[in-house]
């Protein structure tokens, strides 16, 4: 049998790409197995079950986009509006070049499977959570006038980006395409909104 049909990174891209199509609930270990052309006991062998083989997919994406978006070498390029803007042009095209990747990511975290919701949480919480606390460090960076509170601005902030991140994942619903002059009328919209905030409405 060749050596590739045992190699577990191969494996584990052939049923990214499985996942990507059908996710998490539609896919069985049958489905697995085929797409990387070995037995349901060989995947067995290396995965305790279609959840740990998932898992492991998932900590895989995350470590290669962690490495390719290069989060932490972003943080020191300007303030926390421009490396926001930054940050998401980078996801965005990398994400473009990986669509199966972005689709797994886009379930995990945001239709997160209801088998899966409690590892999840307790695989990456802390990890998510590390990364707004270094976002807020940023934020702390910002002047503000006098009479604002940077606590309340921040979560003016964190809001204005849950509510661009939900309207992004649900236009994305009927088109899983990343369309670049979407992206670009979206980004373009979420920073009329941070202008509001940094600028102010009233004259």
């Amino acid at each position: 049998m060749p050596a590739k049909l045992y190699d577990k990174e191969q494996i584990l891209d052939a049923c990214l790409v499985v996942f990507a199509r059908y996710g998490y609930d539609k896919t069985s270990t049958v489905m697995l197995a085929e797409a990387a052309g070995i037995s349901r006991s060989l995947i067995f062998h290396h995965f305790k079950s279609k959840k740990d083989l998932y898992l492991s997919l998932l900590d895989r994406c995350f470590e290669k986009g962690s490495i390719e978006i290069g989060f932490d070498n972003i943080l020191g390029q300007g303030d926390f509006f421009e490396v926001k803007e930054k940050m998401s042009n980078i996801k965005f095209n990398y994400y473009r070049k990986n669509p199966e990747l972005y689709k797994v990511i886009m379930e995990a975290f945001y239709n997160t499977p209801e088998e899966l919701k409690m590892e999840i949480k307790e695989k990456y919480g802390k990890l998510i959570d590390k990364r707004n606390e270094v976002m807020e460090q940023l934020f702390e960076k910002i002047p503000l006038r006098e009479g604002v509170y940077r606590k309340q601005a921040f979560e003016i902030i964190k809001l204005t980006l849950d509510y661009f991140e939900n309207k992004y994942l649900s236009d994305l619903v009927e088109d899983e395409n990343l369309n670049e002059a979407y992206f670009q009328n979206f980004v373009k919209e979420r920073n009329g909104f941070f202008d509001i905030i940094r600028y102010g409405i009233q004259r």
